[in-house]
Formats: structure tokens, sequence, C-alpha cells
């Protein structure tokens, strides 16, 4: 086995490329930026302590002295382990970055706050903090990682850092005036130190923001309120951020959901994993806040188109819903399919149809002593009593013409005797008129015969019947009485086994000559 200068076999020399420098300048190294943030954050406590106008800073500055000591105890331990190749991937990333995200984070949370009162003297010493943070990392992607070190994460000039937060002050600023201000984030990480810092970044840019410390209780959040978008961690116990990841592709109400992992690890599989798995976007901690605020607003306008392209897809289907019941109360079902489907109606010749016609007795004469309003209010509460007897009957409403109401039976659907379903519920419709309010009467002409049905024009379509069997329906109902059914002689024929009736004699028809013309007043029991 083959060793390299720092002291491992050559697949482990293989996969830290960029190890260097021995483990005593190693640790020497990480430690110098370490004892700066240890250093200069107990001289900011000091001072908090000693102003009152900087309490507030303490527990935060306690978090980063935290955090820092964690530092110092893992770097120790990993150098020393390291000539012993006891180091991971995970390790590094877990046990360094985490701790450094925290000291990176609440430093740059603290500034921004201590801008805001104008304490610039405080604010000096916290960029010193931040600056050894940056520094820190900048050490442990070189020596710890397989990936280059993201310039956008690593760059320790206080001077990037002036120019980032000059435009991350833009973005919150701009941020009040996004449709997204009112987005509701939910955060997914199991450190408590780093659910702190990410919900009060995301909350001073307008952001609704609530916090789940592990996957199983991310999805319970997910699934008692809904989220613009999930910030998950990837490494997590009881449900790491893979599962959470394929539980929400596997299920269609939340496989939308727009997700950022925000992990530790560099690793290439991991974020491509990520990526295959769902996840709109992979940003690795200690996060660059221009950045992530950058790919937050850019999920969050992708969810918006969709969410957008969503409604409108919805209200077009409400719409050509809508179309549909309309086309199917203008004409009968099977005929709106068809004109549907075909974008024509072929006209069909029916042998054997009832053809029903009922008018208002003196409608004229009631028409001129009441005003339109209760005409038409008197109109619909008849017709719509004469539809239901229609559809209860078997019959098609054809049309209505002023005070007419004309149907059929078997022009669509064959009944057996087409003439009794139209004399059934022509009673009825008399019984019914006399009925309402107006107590109208009216007259009811029925016939049976052959009928052309379909479609004529291009315009205001309306499904209608013609033939000579019409036109007899119209005269009988003319020739007819109030309150009872007329019709001819080959009609009686077909229902004088069940209905009462007389006969009116002969009758000279329009068009037909004399006929013998009979009154139904009843069916027989």
């Amino acid at each position: 086995m083959t060793t390299n200068a720092a002291g491992l076999d050559s697949s482990a020399g293989e996969k830290y490329s960029r190890q260097t420098v021995s483990s005593p300048n190693l640790k020497h190294e990480l430690r110098t930026p370490l004892n700066h943030i240890i250093g200069y954050c107990e001289m900011l406590i000091e001072q908090a302590e000693d102003d009152v106008g900087l309490s507030r800073f303490t527990p935060d500055l306690d978090h980063i002295h935290s955090a820092g000591k964690r530092l110092l105890n893992v770097i120790d331990d990993l150098c020393d382990r390291l000539g012993r190749n006891a180091l991971t991937d995970t390790a590094v990333q877990h046990e360094l970055r985490t701790p450094l995200n925290q000291v990176i984070g609440y430093a740059e949370l603290l500034q921004e706050e201590a801008r805001e009162i104008n304490r610039d003297e405080f604010v000096a010493d916290l960029e010193k903090v931040h600056h050894a943070g940056r520094n820190l990392l900048n050490l442990v992607v070189e020596n710890f990682s397989r990936a280059e070190p993201d310039l956008g994460h690593t760059e320790s000039s206080v001077t990037t850092f002036a120019r980032e937060r000059t435009a991350f002050k833009q973005l919150t600023k701009q941020s009040a005036v996004t449709s997204d201000q009112h987005a509701s984030l939910l955060v997914v990480d199991d450190n408590e130190l780093n659910r702190d810092m990410l919900k009060r970044r995301l909350e001073r840019l307008g952001y609704t923001v609530t916090c789940a410390v592990n996957g199983v209780e991310a999805l319970e959040k997910l699934e008692a309120e809904p989220f613009d978008l999930l910030l998950l961690d990837v490494l997590m116990p009881v449900m790491n951020g893979f599962e959470v990841l394929a539980h929400l592709k596997d299920d269609a109400r939340q496989r939308d959901i727009p997700v950022i992992v925000l992990s530790a690890s560099d690793q290439l599989e991991h974020a491509v994993n990520c990526i295959e798995m769902g996840a709109s976007d992979y940003v690795m901690k200690p996060f660059n806040p221009v950045l992530l605020q950058a790919r937050i607003g850019s999920c969050l306008e992708r969810k918006r188109l969709r969410d957008q392209e969503h409604s409108y897809l919805r209200q077009i289907e409400e719409e050509k819903k809508r179309a549909d019941e309309l086309l199917r109360v203008i004409l009968p079902h099977d005929v709106a399919t068809e004109l549907k489907n075909t974008k024509s109606v072929n006209p069909r010749r029916v042998e054997k149809v009832g053809i029903l016609f009922c008018d208002v007795v003196g409608f004229t004469a009631y028409s001129e002593q009441h005003s339109p309003e209760k005409i038409l209010e008197h109109l619909q509460t008849l017709v719509k009593a004469f539809e239901e007897l229609c559809a209860q009957h078997g019959l098609e409403k054809i049309k209505t013409i002023g005070d007419a109401f004309m149907a059929a039976a078997g022009v669509l659907v064959p009944v057996e005797n087409p003439a009794l379903n139209c004399i059934r519920c022509g009673l009825e419709m008399a019984q019914a008129a006399e009925r309402q309010s107006a107590q109208w009467q009216v007259r009811v002409g029925v016939n049976v015969g052959p009928v052309i049905a379909g479609v004529v024009g291009n315009r205001k379509y309306q499904y209608d019947i013609w033939g000579d069997a019409v036109n007899t329906a119209a005269r009988m109902q003319a020739a007819g009485r109030q309150g009872a059914v007329c019709v001819n002689g080959e009609t009686w024929k077909q229902v004088a086994t069940c209905c009462s009736g007389y006969s009116l004699g002969l009758i000279t028809v329009k068009g037909k000559g004399e006929q013998e013309l009979f009154i139904v007043e009843s069916l027989k029991a």
C-alpha cells in the first residue's frame, strides 16, 4: 500500500487530492481563523453585557461562541485521526459544516441588525468573525472536499461581503413588493440553530416560515396545511431528505411543491440524486444569503407561473363544462354530443312520433292586464312545470313559441305508444296550469305520425321537427277544448281503450278537409 504526504493510502490520497499539508500544519491553519472567531466573539459578548443597547445580541453571540468551541473539538479530533484514514466525507460535512454554517449565518444576521441600530463599532468586530468563518470554510473545502470551492461561498474578502450586503439589502427591499412576499415556507432541519437562523433570515424578507425537526414532522405539516416552498436538509434522523423527496415524488398532491435542498454535503452524487428525485435546487451550507434569496425567488416564481397555468386550465375546463351544460340545455343530450363531435347534426326520419301542442287560452287578454315582469314570471313558472311533466312521461321538449309549448314522444328514444304518452302528459299539463297563481286554462292537441328531426342554421342552434304530422297536431290544439286534449280519429284508435272522451263530430281542419275529432277528458282507471 502506498501513502501520500498526509499519511493516507493511495485511494484516500486520490479521494482527498486537495490535501497538500501535513496534519500538524493543517491543524494550525484551521485553528488560526477559529481562534479569531472565538476571540472576537468573546470580546463582543463582553461588550454586549456592558451595553444595554447591545444586550439583545448576547443569545446569538453565545450561539456563535458555542459553535466555535464545537468546531475546535471537531478539528482537533479530525486532524488527529487523519493519519489513520478515519475521516469520511460525511463526517467532514456534518461535523465541520454544521457549526461553521451557524458561525457564518449568525454573524451575517447580527451585522444586519447592528447596522439597523447604527452600531458601526459592533459591526466591525462582527465582520472579523464573519471573515474568519469564511476563511475557515475555504480551508475546509480545500482540504476535505472532493468538490471545487464555490467562490460564491468561500470568498473571504470583507470588501466582497460588503458588496454582497448591499445586494442583499436591495433584494430585501425588492421582496417587499414582489408577489411572493407572503409565501409560506417550510424549513426542515434537525439542528435547532440552523432552523433558527434560516427562519429569522427568511422572516426578515417577508416570508411566513414554519419549521420541522425531521422528515416525518415535515410530511405531517405538509398534510395539515399548504406551503409554497420546502427548504430541506439531507442528513436528518428518523427520516432523511432523500426519503422525504421520494415520498413527495410518489404523492400526486404534493409532488409539485418546489424543494430547495440545503445541505453540508458537497458530494456531487448527493446533488444529482436530489435533483433527479424532484428537488428544484441544491444549495450547500454555509450558503450565500444573496444567492439563496435569488434561488428562493426563482422557485417561487416558477411555482407562481405553474399555479397560474393550472388555474387557467381549471378555468378552461370550467368554461368548457358550462358550455357543454348550456348546449345540453338548448339541445337534447344525444344531439348536443353529435354536434360537438361532428360539428353538425344529421337529419333523421322517424316514422312514429307523438307530437303535443299546448296553448294558453286567453293569453292576449291576460297580457293586456298585467305588467311584462308579472307575465314573464308566470310564464316561467308554467313552462318549468311543463318541462318537468315532459321528463316524467318520456317527452322531449322541442320549443316554446310565445305562450305555446311543443313537445314530442318517440323522436329520440322509442316508446311503445307515443300518443298515449302525449295524452297523459297533456292532461296533467291542463291540471298544472289551473294550479298556477295565474289560474290559466290550456288547450292541448296531440297527433301521431312520421317526422323529420334535426338542426338547421349555424347560429342559435335549435332542434326541431317537421312534417305534416306536426302541422296536424297544431290544428288539433286550435280545434280543442280548454282543460282537455284534442285528437283526430287515427290517434283516437290508438288510445281509445285507455281513455275516456267524446267525439266532436266532423270538423273542417285547415289543409285536411273534414275530419272526425275527439276530446280526451281523462284516462280510464
